[in-house]
């Protein structure tokens, strides 16, 4: 049995999606596979390989009481070990009654930020019947937009209403989108802590204003109205959780637009330019840059 889930990228309504904005929100081209083979042992061998092929985690647990024999990371494990237990609450025989041979494979680097996590829970959930937002509400306290993108074929606008998941499949693809680009900043943000650590809550007044932008920009027919709409919408965030925006952190000098997506200070960026940016971005040093379309679907 093999599965599939797509990547994710949140385009608008970082942070403040946890209060109710309304976010713009796309799947990628990339995401991960989970192939599972029953076996006669008792127990569940587990291999995590990353896009280049190698192998970043590997594990055997006992399949009736999730007890590790062996590991390369203990506190993956844990981790996975949590998710089976959580599965089990709702699904008693989940991986119990027979042994398992199970095979993760990422189609883009883990440490992205594309959502290595999300399509292992989208993944799981598909395999036991289980609810996937119970699951990522329960393991990683997030939103649930990534859940929605991993199960989408085309861009969503999501929202959260009390506790609810309200998601429009949408049409996004900007007349210019061949000047929009997506870079990695050569390191790894943490959504657990960084939503952990997110105590501003939202006001009505920024909840309305990030609305605002996330429907104008889905009208958007310019790159210079879009230009000032992710412009603002950094303004917007950048003051709510007390962070310059990464552009005047890491390119004043850049002849273009930046906005931050998802968590700040890691993963990936969206940037805008009448030329070419990719020789600028290699200069400083970051040499994994996506076009509009090599990214997003």
């Amino acid at each position: 049995m093999e599965i599939y889930s797509s990547g994710k990228v949140l385009l608008t309504g970082e942070y403040v999606i946890l209060d109710g904005a309304l976010s713009l929100a796309s799947p990628t081209k990339y995401g991960q596979y989970l192939k599972l083979e029953e076996n006669q042992s008792n127990l569940i061998n587990w291999k995590s390989i990353n896009y280049d092929g190698k192998i970043w985690f590997e594990c055997t647990i006992k399949n009736e009481n999730l007890e590790i024999k062996s590991t390369s990371s203990k506190k993956v494990s844990e981790t996975l070990i949590r998710i089976v237990n959580l599965i089990r609450e709702y699904n008693t025989s989940f991986l119990k009654n027979h042994g398992s041979d199970i095979l993760t494979n990422l189609t883009f680097d883990k440490d992205w930020g594309l959502g290595s996590s999300s399509t292992l829970i989208s993944n799981l959930a598909k395999l036991s019947g289980v609810d996937p937002y119970v699951l990522n509400k329960k393991i990683f306290k997030g939103s649930g937009y990534d859940i929605a993108c991993a199960n989408s074929f085309s861009p969503i606008v999501y929202q959260l209403n009390k506790g609810q998941n309200i998601i429009d499949e949408v049409s996004f693809k900007p007349p210019f989108h061949e000047k929009i680009y997506f870079i990695y900043l050569n390191k790894k943000q943490s959504s657990i802590s960084e939503i952990e650590n997110y105590n501003n809550k939202a006001s009505d007044s920024i909840i309305n204003e990030i609305n605002n932008i996330t429907s104008m920009i889905l009208k958007c027919n310019t790159i210079e109205v879009y230009n000032e709409l992710i412009e603002s919408h950094e303004l917007i965030i950048s003051k709510l959780i007390s962070k310059p925006t990464i552009k005047e952190t890491l390119f004043k000098d850049f002849n273009g637009s930046i906005k931050s997506l998802g968590a700040w200070g890691g993963d990936m960026i969206m940037v805008t330019s009448h030329i070419d940016p990719i020789t600028y971005f290699k200069k400083k040093g970051y040499s994994t840059i996506f076009k509009y379309e090599e990214l997003l679907v």
